[in-house]
């Protein structure tokens, strides 16, 4: 609904406006006289002018010409001005936190204020002139609002907690958002996930995925259905539109065909609804693995009696199935220089670790020996029957024992070969770590498991296939990485090592995997 306005909006603007919109305010004429070019200052980065023109949207280095009429900006004043909207759970916990960060690496200091209760202001002061150098406004919304503000041209980078839909996309490119490849530029910002969880007293120690749809659909609504109380379970979740109502709807309803029920308890933000389930002793709700507050989280359990809790690390490696990547979304244009290096901090070490102290995921890789993942193990001899035998096993830890997992794994869209979002982040992050040498010339082997559909045989090729798939992929992106890069050898082991009970989509989705296994 929200999408549907902005583009009724935006067309009735160009309608009604569309004239004035084009007035030729600048003209700015290369330095030698020889090239003058007229039309309407859509933008200026500090280095780079954005015009309209009669031969359509130029960009132009501010260096190299001269600027006149009324629409030029002021060069020695320049306050580069950055716009965000979107989800409330990062514009208020994690951004703040981030620009604070940026701020003290690279000598700014900070000035916070704060008009109304959705929209916050940070300025990057210089230190010597006690000038602003940078304006980095805030709309905290939910990522519904973030994407609109940023097909409406009301926004430069739209906060989500999901990743853009079909249609959004299709709308996007239809306002000249999107870039050559047809997709909107973006950012794998941080890790979280959907976590259900429960009043501290609560009895009830685990849920299934299957009952926590049944609860969100409103065919489960007693907890002695589950193992509790004979007490009626009270149902809270985010408000529409929000990332997180949404992540509920596409992967805890969806994959079950179920539909919200009617009677369910909306919150404006995350927090509220963190607190309402805290003080609700029959209440349940669904948070932001980052602002879970005093409630208690529920482990997701199945069929087979295989429970996965949301930890740092399960979160990272994709293991717990309803983990949620945080996407910055923007458009296929320059931002101001300060924007553009406020981007390149955010992939660095530093940043990582302020995303760690928020209570968000990083994406910093993480080594885990064969000793830290006994219950993975454990859950592997409980499954093995005839298709995946004991010496099946014992070859698979033959192989492993030697190695350390790596915290970053690749899985795959349903029905796909292709990698999902997070996975994709991932191809690129070990890409960069390979290129810069910072893996050295040890030997990483990209190892395939399968779910258990099918014969094991057949799994296990599959596996294999997605291996190679997945390290022709990393070295693709990696382009030359020198004498010392390292070996990049695939393996694949199917169903031997299954991390989640196959009697569910979600828990097949998990199981089919590729993951990074260095020596």
């Amino acid at each position: 609904m929200i999408w549907h306005r902005a583009a009724i909006f935006a067309a009735l603007f160009l309608f009604l406006f569309g004239p004035l919109a084009r007035a030729q305010d600048i003209t700015l004429t290369s330095r030698d006289g020889a090239v003058e070019i007229t039309g309407t200052l859509l933008g200026y980065d500090g280095e780079f002018y954005r015009v309209e023109t009669k031969f359509g949207e130029l960009t132009l280095d501010g260096s190299g010409v001269l600027c006149d009429g009324p629409g030029c900006p002021s060069l020695s004043d320049f306050v580069a001005e950055i716009d965000f909207s979107g989800s409330s759970t990062i514009a208020r916990v994690l951004m703040p936190a981030l620009v604070e960060g940026f701020a003290l690496r690279n000598g700014y200091d900070t000035r916070a204020s704060q008009t109304d209760e959705s929209h916050q202001l940070i300025e990057l002061i210089d230190r010597t002139t006690q000038d602003p150098r940078a304006r980095l406004r805030f709309r905290v919304t939910n990522t519904d609002e973030g994407f609109a503000d940023l097909l409406a041209n009301e926004a430069d980078i739209a906060m989500a907690l999901r990743e853009i839909r079909p249609t959004e996309l299709l709308l996007a490119k239809e306002a000249g958002l999107t870039g050559p490849d047809g997709t909107i530029p973006h950012r794998v910002l941080a890790l979280d996930a959907v976590v259900p969880i429960v009043a501290p007293d609560n009895p009830v120690r685990r849920i299934s995925a299957a009952d926590l749809a049944r609860v969100y659909s409103g065919d489960l609504t007693n907890w002695a259905e589950v193992g509790g109380p004979d007490a009626p379970i009270s149902v809270h979740m985010p408000a529409q539109g929000s990332g997180l109502s949404q992540a509920v709807e596409d992967y805890v309803l969806a994959p079950g065909g179920l539909a919200l029920a009617e009677t369910i308890q909306r919150h404006r933000l995350n927090a509220d609804m963190v607190r309402a389930v805290t003080r609700d002793p029959f209440g349940i709700g669904v948070a932001s693995f980052a602002e879970t507050g005093d409630a208690r989280v529920l482990p997701l359990s199945g069929g087979c009696g295989f429970a996965i809790s949301p930890s740092r690390r399960s979160i990272k490696t994709e293991d717990y199935p309803l983990t949620s990547p945080v996407f910055l979304y923007l458009p296929a244009r320059r931002l101001p220089k300060e924007g553009r290096e406020f981007l390149k901090y955010l992939r660095g070490p530093m940043a990582q670790n302020v995303i760690r102290r928020a209570g968000f995921v990083d994406q910093a890789p993480e080594e885990m020996p064969i000793d830290a993942q006994g219950a993975r193990f454990a859950h592997a001899i409980l499954a093995a029957g005839q298709e995946t035998t004991l010496d099946d096993l014992r070859e698979m830890t033959a192989f492993l024992a030697p190695l350390r997992r790596l915290s970053l794994s690749f899985r795959f869209e349903p029905g796909s070969s292709r990698p999902d979002a997070q996975s994709r982040a991932n191809v690129e992050y070990l890409a960069d770590l390979l290129e810069t040498g910072a893996v050295g010339a040890r030997r990483l082997v990209f190892v395939g498991f399968s779910d258990g559909d099918g014969a094991a045989a057949s799994n296990r090729r599959i596996a294999a296939a997605r291996a190679r798939h997945v390290r022709d992929a990393v070295r693709e992106m990696a382009g030359a990485m020198g004498d010392t890069a390292p070996a990049l050898e695939t393996e694949a082991f199917g169903e031997a090592l299954p991390m989640a009970c196959d009697d569910s989509e979600w828990g097949r989705k998990i199981n089919r995997r590729v993951e990074v296994w260095v020596e």
